[in-house]
């Protein structure tokens, strides 16, 4: 049995304010579903060198890119949003300096959420700012009054996201209101919502793994059948099938 990967995560940021300390925290989901699927979750602060960033990816066999608030667009050439939420700016300079250094490398990425978009931004896509107005004719993908809102999803064939859900209907929570528009070379579109939506994407380039989901398979909303593309990663990093996916 080969070992068990280590896996790195990021995590969310909150500056300090009257309430509470800086602080940084991550949700259980992320790490949980790795250590469910064979893996070993390390949790990466968000560091101020590159050269420790470097040496700490030496260590590691993949890497998750969480979701949380959105990207700053004026750091990728944009007229700001009045909808947009930034996340903290020490977390997101940490983020892209970590996608840069994953996507330099090729290193085995799981992309969730605004880590999708990041992952897709880094390889020179482009993203919508907001699906109301740049996509009026979209379904809703965000419901305030509803954390476990979903909508349904289409997915390609021979696809990780094939080999997750397979056939028949398929519903996903959904929680944004950016979204990929211009997908980056050298990855192709494995699953879309009904209104045409990028919902997730994979990596076409040979050796790299590299599966961004749009929806939170690491929420409380999710489903145990959308868990599984924390396995399929996982199993796309080592090679190994869990024995409770053998076929006699």
């Amino acid at each position: 049995m080969a070992a068990k990967p280590v896996i790195g995560i990021n995590m969310d940021f909150r500056s300090s304010c009257k309430e509470h300390a800086s602080l940084s925290f991550i949700a259980a989901g992320y790490y949980e579903n790795i250590i469910q699927s064979g893996g070993i979750p390390l949790v990466l602060p968000p560091l101020d060198e590159e050269d420790d960033l470097v040496r700490l990816l030496d260590t590691l066999d993949g890497v998750v890119l969480i979701g949380g608030a959105d990207l700053d667009p004026q750091r990728d050439g944009y007229m700001p949003h009045p909808a947009v939420r930034p996340m903290d700016q020490r977390r997101e300079d940490f983020d892209r300096m970590l996608a840069k250094h994953v996507c330099a490398r090729h290193l085995p990425v799981l992309a969730i959420g605004c880590g999708m978009q990041l992952l897709n931004i880094t390889e020179g896509g482009t993203l919508y700012l907001h699906l109301p107005e740049d996509m009026p004719q979209a379904i809703p993908h965000k419901d305030p009054l509803d954390t476990a809102h979903r909508h349904g999803l289409l997915v390609e064939s021979d696809s990780a996201m094939e080999r997750v859900y397979g056939d028949g209907e398929i519903r996903v929570n959904s929680m944004h209101h950016m979204a990929i528009d211009d997908l980056a070379s050298g990855f192709r579109i494995t699953a879309r919502s009904p209104d045409g939506v990028i919902e997730a994407i994979e990596s076409e380039v040979e050796g790299w793994l590299a599966i961004g989901t749009q929806f939170h398979p690491e929420a409380d909303s999710a489903s145990a059948l959308d868990a599984k593309i924390f396995e399929e990663f996982v199993v796309g990093i080592t090679g190994e099938v869990p024995a409770m996916r053998l076929v006699a």
